[in-house]
């Protein structure tokens, strides 16, 4: 038997192959959508993941005004911001950031979801979140993706 036919495959910046993907977040609670997202990003559904490196897709949100949350999260759930200064420190409910930039939720959420790192900030440039159905990447082509296919 030769050994040399069972080499790992090690991906790196010149062999990725990235794919544009586009994601509508119509009726999708927030967490499901940002974990399949994040895995998206991440690489994780490709047979060459290799976790030291930007191998995952570019990834188009749209209608993220229309996600889901489930129970009371609308008026419960809180985001924190400091300005660094005391007595800096702002409480926004869900609904209220909603109104103010939908984006943010669905960004947040994803962003929480990657590495703590240079390169879990590298990864969250390929994250394109979009209020209505249109988006800036059409030339691009994107390819729609399902979330309920996704494991």
């Amino acid at each position: 038997m030769d050994t040399l036919s069972f080499k790992t495959i090690s991906a790196n910046a010149a062999t990725v192959n990235k794919n544009w993907l586009l994601v509508d977040a119509q009726n999708e609670p927030l967490g499901r959508l940002a974990s399949k997202v994040a895995s998206l990003i991440r690489g994780k559904h490709k047979t060459d993941f290799t976790p030291h490196v930007d191998c995952g897709d570019n990834v188009i949100v749209i209608n993220a005004e229309k996600i889901k949350l489930t129970g009371n999260k609308w008026e419960d759930k809180k985001y924190v911001t400091f300005s660094g200064y005391p007595g800096g420190q702002k409480f926004a409910t869900a609904s209220e950031v909603m109104a103010k930039k939908p984006t943010f939720m669905v960004e947040k959420a994803v962003k929480g979801m990657l590495p703590k790192n240079k390169l879990g900030r590298a990864l969250f440039n390929n994250l394109y979140v979009y209020e209505g159905a249109e988006h800036n990447q059409i030339a691009q082509q994107p390819k729609e993706i399902k979330l309920s296919d996704l494991k």
